[in-house]
């Protein structure tokens, strides 16, 4: 970010002390830092540590009657490369989605022609009233970039999301949007998952080791960029809340086909990560089959295909991406996969490489296409990979 010009928003939240770990971050990339401070953002951090942090005076008036100064709104929307306003509380982001201009930061955003980022901060309650999720709904449709807000313990002392994104990932997110090429037209996507588990009996199950890593990441930068997800997640411990997410979790086969079924004509774009298994117990015991004998025999019958469905049920208009993890023989594999199944584009990742795999938090893929288009990248981390492949994809037409 060397040399970007990051104008920061400063509202009136009890998570306004983070902000100074946060211009730190940012003066340590190189980027020329400018503040702008509610009133109410001073009860919480001083404007002189802002000010000597970010080493540039701080406004919090349109006038500053010490120094006879008029702080010009449409010069700071002018000079930003990007305005990021954290914590972001829910009265700043009720003016921002009617368009109220009672003081100087709403005058800036309301003047902002490049882009926006909010980080939400407020207790639980407010951050899941209906009120809240409607302006935050109605920001994304303006193109505001939202970092949603994590979960942990909040100044109420109740515990629950709420609570601001850390800077340090606050300040991936700038990078992101700084750095990224920014799918132009609003999509909807439908992601899939995670492994699934096909019951043998009450308590046991054929899986994978799929940790649905992949599938979220590409779920959150969907989500970022402003499209819409509905995101089909195999049993997998990873959360995400977004007002622009369906979230729906499956156990079998048979389900993600259900749900993949029930909503993919809805959508633009497919992006079946998941790790569906192969094949299921023919028959499931009603009852916990004990160990009794040396030998156990199942006979196992194939899964219906998640992503061959997806493929053959689609429009015209509509695009398919698939996975593939070899293990030897990559691409003449994947290339196979892609034309069995009638894909548009394929992402290979082989465990041959050490960067790749299950539950890992990296990753390295060659994304392959129909066209016989062959692109390699290298390895890095899964949140970086998730915008590897939406470029691809808004390049492929």
């Amino acid at each position: 970010m060397f040399r970007k010009r990051i104008l920061l928003g400063i509202t009136g939240g009890i998570a306004a002390y983070k902000i100074a770990f946060l211009i730190r971050l940012l003066k340590k990339e190189g980027a020329e830092v400018k503040c702008i401070m509610t009133p109410a953002s001073c009860d919480f951090i001083s404007p002189l540590v802002v000010s000597t942090l970010s080493q540039n005076p701080v406004s919090i008036e349109f006038w500053n009657k010490e120094t006879g100064v008029w702080n010009n709104h449409v010069e700071f929307a002018l000079w930003a490369d990007i305005l990021v306003i954290a914590p972001a509380t829910t009265n700043t982001i009720s003016k921002m989605a009617f368009g109220s201009c009672d003081n100087l930061l709403l005058a800036v955003y309301l003047s902002m022609k490049a882009k926006t980022i909010i980080a939400p901060a407020m207790d639980l309650d407010m951050y899941q009233h209906p009120t809240f999720k409607r302006n935050l709904m109605q920001l994304i449709e303006d193109g505001v970039f939202v970092i949603p807000a994590t979960s942990g313990e909040l100044a109420s002392g109740l515990d629950g999301q709420g609570r601001m994104e850390e800077p340090e990932q606050i300040l991936e997110f700038i990078r992101e949007k700084l750095t990224q090429n920014v799918i132009g037209s609003k999509k909807r996507f439908l992601i899939t998952a995670g492994p699934t588990f096909e019951p043998i009996d009450p308590v046991r199950f054929i899986g994978n080791h799929s940790s649905g890593k992949m599938g979220f990441e590409l779920a959150k930068a969907c989500l970022n960029i402003g499209h819409e997800v509905t995101l089909v997640t195999g049993p997998t411990y990873l959360e995400l809340t977004h007002p622009n997410l369906q979230l729906i979790r499956i156990e079998t086969a048979d389900e993600m086909l259900r749900e993949v079924q029930l909503y993919w004509n809805n959508n633009d774009v497919g992006i079946f990560a998941s790790a569906v298994a192969d094949y299921k117990p023919k028959i499931k015991s009603e009852q916990k089959i004990k160990k009794s004998e040396e030998n156990l025999e199942l006979e196992l019958v194939k899964n219906a295909d998640v992503l061959l469905w997806a493929s053959e049920n689609r429009s015209k208009n509509q695009i398919v991406i698939g996975f593939a993890l070899e293990t030897n023989n990559s691409i003449e594999n994947a290339l196979f996969k892609l034309e069995r199944k009638k894909l548009d584009m394929i992402v290979l990742n082989s465990l041959e490489n050490k960067e790749a795999g299950f539950k890992k938090d990296t990753n390295k893929i060659t994304i392959l296409d129909k066209h016989k288009n062959q692109f390699d990248f290298d390895a890095k981390s899964k949140k970086d990979v998730a915008f590897d492949i939406l470029n691809a994809i808004e390049k492929y037409r």
